[in-house]
């Protein structure tokens, strides 16, 4: 079983603790066997304060580090790496006791130790919009985009604040073991089951004052429809709005164009389909509204670095 070790450092931000157990800890196969094991550590197993007026009691020491497959580092105020943007030797140590090959992530402000720790060094990677200036400042050679709700760099892993945690974690779900999978630990936390990793951190309005001005409905309407052709003039008909009051409000709504949208939808049902039915690569891409097999090809290299047939082997088991 895949094991996931949540290093607590403190103070951890409490909410940010609790997303790794809460949505690993869901994540089970059709018998209902768990797909994960979850332990959270710290550097002793004394309580660990967090920021928001409890303390945590981990159930282990810095050892489970060492045996993990998959490493947490949840949001903290730990003041080492926010200010100075380096790490004790009791934390340095305990990182540098992870086996090479762990797949490593950070929520939030966790990215501040995992950058302190060098790990971040020459990479893409993402934190806290609020916080992005500090950590540019203190670690100029990370890649920092803060517009992203999380970076995927294969073996590292990092995420914005808060809610954006719960994304990176069920996209590592998806990635593991399909979108059924993660999509019935969504139902089980009652949380969107996909929100896109490329999508704005920050979106400027989410509810228009009138909630009949909003994109809302057509939305929903394009997911029912995803195997038709869906323009900007349908959709902006759809809604009862000019072309530019559509798109503007769209993207003020969901922080993507219109097309980017439909075009994600359309690859995630590609996704569940190949993973869940036995049918055609050109009859998937038509359900799903790619138009060709060819494209449907196309869209999953670009964004997986994998064919349909190898993407169905891995999910399938086949």
């Amino acid at each position: 079983m895949h094991r996931i070790a949540v290093l607590l450092v403190e103070p951890v931000v409490g909410f940010d603790a609790t997303i790794a157990p809460t949505l690993f800890g869901a994540a089970a196969d059709a018998d209902g066997t768990p797909l994960y094991e979850v332990v959270t550590c710290g550097l002793s197993r004394a309580a660990v304060t967090t920021t928001n007026g409890f303390a945590l009691l981990p159930a282990a020491g810095p050892e489970a580090l060492a045996t993990a497959d998959t490493v947490v580092v949840p949001g903290t105020r730990y003041a080492p790496a926010r200010s100075d943007g380096v790490l004790q030797p009791e934390l340095a140590a305990a990182l540098a006791a992870i086996r090479p090959g762990t797949r490593i992530v950070s929520i939030c402000t966790g990215a501040f130790v995992l950058a302190a720790a060098g790990l971040l060094d020459g990479r893409p990677a993402t934190t806290h919009w609020r916080f992005a200036d500090d950590l540019r400042a203190l670690h100029p050679e990370v890649r920092l985009d803060e517009n992203v709700l999380f970076v995927d760099d294969g073996d590292v892993l990092t995420s914005a604040g808060l809610a954006a945690g719960i994304d990176l974690c069920l996209h590592i779900i998806r990635s593991d073991h399909g979108a059924a999978v993660a999509n019935e630990v969504a139902r089980y936390c009652v949380v969107p089951p996909w929100r896109e990793g490329g999508q704005a951190q920050f979106i400027e309005r989410h509810m228009p004052a009138d909630p009949h001005a909003s994109t809302a409905a057509t939305r929903q309407w394009a997911l029912d429809h995803l195997d038709e052709p869906l323009s900007i003039e349908q959709l902006a008909g759809h809604a009862n709005m000019s072309e530019r009051t559509f798109c503007r409000r769209f993207r003020e709504e969901t922080g993507q164009s219109p097309g980017g949208w439909v075009r994600s939808r359309r690859v995630e049902r590609a996704r569940e389909l190949l993973e869940t039915h036995d049918l055609p690569v050109d009859e998937v891409a038509r359900r799903a509204g790619l138009g060709s097999g060819g494209n449907l090809r196309h869209h999953l290299r670009r964004g997986l670095g994998m064919s349909p047939s190898s993407y169905r082997k891995v999910f399938q088991g086949s």
